[in-house]
């Protein structure tokens, strides 16, 4: 809601290019649902998004301290929009902790609309506010609206008979009328998930619309008294087509799953929970008419052996996790190296070391994923660039993983998995299928028997007549493969593994610019969801008149084989991750490339303005 981007419609409408909405409160507000309900009626509405679930780690802090905080952040707007936003413009807090929490995000000058009713002596000194920041001019710089949305929420449904507890889980749909007003999104939608959602509970139903409505009547109430204002956002032109609003968990799932019927594979996920992986195992226990099969283990351990057992079968083995998961995994991912059975491994990475910051996002599973393994044992390694970019990163996975008999690790992160971007439904027709073809001619069979064009091994399935075999992770004689403890062996064994990884770099694209051209002053190069940031930081620079270029990274290892000749075209090349620099070490290892490296590790996403101040720096002594 920049004064750049505002133009005045007439008196009682703005209309803005694009707007950053965050709602916070305590977990228990609802403020998710309140920001999945309005960006559904935001897409519907045609204009391009970006949302930022930003979840507490504690599974039930105590109400109204700043640890329990839920917030989620939504970008929208007619113009392309590819992050979350680095500021937000409205903030839509329901108790002190949240102001407390979320005010230094806020840009100045910002709009605040804020629930008085909960800014009570109680409430602001568990947020640890000495003095009421609505009485103490703190807030004076900002655009506040104090609202006693408690109040008018409780008499709103009053008449539906329920407890204070239950009415007071109403005023979240209480905020989104307002806020649906104020930016011009329809409320049937709305009303229409109100009713199934709660399709067993009428009067629950009932009472969140009536709620919706007398947020939004208020809304109509106070503009004729000048306190708050309308705004329009017009559609954004895209391509034609089907579109949804997706999530990063989402489309990696759908990837992974069209990738097994182009295999002609049924899945088999052997999963146990942990955040923010859990999702993929939930989406997938819903799709067994696709003949996915998914299995709870006791461990993380049990959790990848069952589907290691699994594509020993002929299915194609699929296990879920974040780092402290994949740490656990580690001495099965060799099994599955030496056995050479295709395996797809998801790590959704999430921030710190050990338990760390559970719900918080960060890109430092890097080394793990392509040297945490006893061995020399390495395995294909990609990555997810943004929230609808799974479904394709999804189906690579398994091509390579069927292909080349080999396990395939995808790193996402917290910010990908739940973060929604709208997605142009694609045709599966356009996909060429790659259908797995056992093995099942026993003529000189033996199990390590190889394509000599990808060095994969055979894949016979148990019970094949005549072709019965063992397989494990004690080294296998290279022309028989019965366990061989023999020097000689293991030394071509180890070349054999290595080669069969590093040969796949043959069968993936040349590495691509993403903006700007191939060779110049400064490059941005990043992997992951770095991705929007970078975008828009790049773009701007660029407009600015600045000789700068956008590279991001899908395939970590192999990388692809133009990548060092493209760096070494660039006088400079700044390399944005949120870790401590570990593509950067992969890229100065295998490249002896003199980068510069801009790290961040806050558990919280780029903001476009760090990674344009890292271009502005790094242009300004290039001849």
């Amino acid at each position: 809601m920049s004064v750049q981007s505002t133009q005045h419609v007439n008196d009682d409408v703005t209309k803005l290019e694009s707007v950053v909405i965050r709602f916070a409160g305590d977990s228990g507000d609802g403020m998710q649902l309140t920001g999945s309900q309005f960006s559904v009626a935001t897409a519907l509405e045609g204009s391009d998004l970006s949302t930022f679930p930003d979840f507490p780690a504690e599974i039930r802090a105590p109400v109204g301290t700043t640890f329990g905080v839920s917030a989620f952040q939504i970008n929208f707007g007619s113009v392309e929009v590819s992050t979350a936003g680095d500021e937000p413009d409205v903030l839509v807090v329901m108790n002190p902790a949240a102001l407390k929490v979320n005010l230094n995000n806020l840009r100045k000058g910002g709009m605040i609309i804020l629930d008085e009713g909960a800014f009570n002596a109680k409430n602001l000194k568990k947020a640890g506010y000495e003095t009421n920041p609505l009485e103490d001019e703190s807030l004076a710089h900002y655009n506040v609206h104090p609202i006693d949305i408690t109040k008018m929420t409780v008499e709103t449904v009053k008449e539906f008979g329920l407890g204070n507890k239950d009415s007071l889980r109403c005023k979240n749909m209480w905020t989104l009328g307002l806020v649906l007003w104020m930016f011009g999104r329809k409320r049937q939608p709305i009303i229409d998930s109100l009713k199934q959602k709660f399709a067993k509970k009428p009067d629950v139903a009932n009472a969140n619309i009536a709620a919706l409505n007398a947020g939004h009547a208020f809304g109509e109430t106070a503009e004729m008294s000048s306190n708050l204002h309308r705004y329009q956002i017009n559609k954004y032109e895209e391509e034609a087509g089907i579109y949804r609003t997706v999530n990063g968990n989402q489309s990696l799932c759908w990837g992974i799953l069209a990738g097994s019927q182009l295999a002609d594979l049924e899945i088999l996920l052997g999963s146990y929970p942990i955040t923010p992986a859990s999702p993929l195992l939930h989406m997938l226990s819903d799709l067994k008419e696709f003949g996915v099969i998914t299995f709870q283990a006791e461990d993380e351990i049990a959790a990848i052996c069952s589907a290691i057992g699994a594509s020993f079968a002929g299915k194609l083995g699929m296990t879920t996790s974040s780092g402290p998961g994949i740490a656990l995994k580690t001495e099965a991912i060799g099994l599955a190296i030496s056995t050479e059975l295709p395996l797809i491994i998801v790590d959704i990475q999430r921030a710190g070391p050990s338990t760390g910051l559970p719900t918080k996002t960060e890109q430092s599973d890097l080394y793990q994923a392509v040297w945490g393994r006893n061995g020399d044992a390495p395995i294909v390694v990609i990555s997810v660039s943004t929230s609808t970019d799974g479904f394709e990163v999804g189906i690579e996975a398994v091509r390579l993983a069927t292909k080349y008999m080999t396990p395939v690790m995808i790193l996402s992160d917290g910010y990908i998995a739940n973060a929604s971007e709208p997605w142009k439904i694609p045709d599966i027709n356009d996909y060429d299928a790659f259908p797995v073809k056992f093995h099942q001619d026993p003529e000189g069979f033996h199990p390590s028997k190889r394509d000599p064009e990808t060095l994969a091994r055979v894949w016979a399935k148990p019970g094949t007549p005549e072709l019965m075999h063992r397989i494990g992770g004690i080294e296998k004689d290279y022309d028989s493969g019965h366990i061989s403890y023999d020097a000689d062996n293991h030394q071509k064994m180890t070349d054999v593994r290595r080669a069969k990884i590093d040969n796949i770099a043959h069968d993936i694209p040349l590495q691509e610019v993403s903006q700007g051209t191939e060779g110049g002053k400064l490059a941005v190069v990043g992997w992951g969801s770095t991705y929007g940031s970078i975008h828009q930081a790049v773009k701007k620079a660029r407009k600015d008149g600045l000789d700068v270029s956008h590279i991001h990274i899908r395939h970590i290892w192999p990388l692809p084989r133009n990548l060092e000749a493209l760096l070494k075209s660039y006088d400079r090349v700044i390399v944005a991750e949120m870790n401590v620099g570990q593509l950067n070490t992969l890229l100065r290892s295998q490249y002896l490339l003199d980068s510069v490296l801009l790290s961040k590790v806050s558990g919280q996403p780029f903001k476009i303005a760090e990674i344009h101040e890292a271009i502005v720096e790094n242009t300004g002594d290039l001849k």
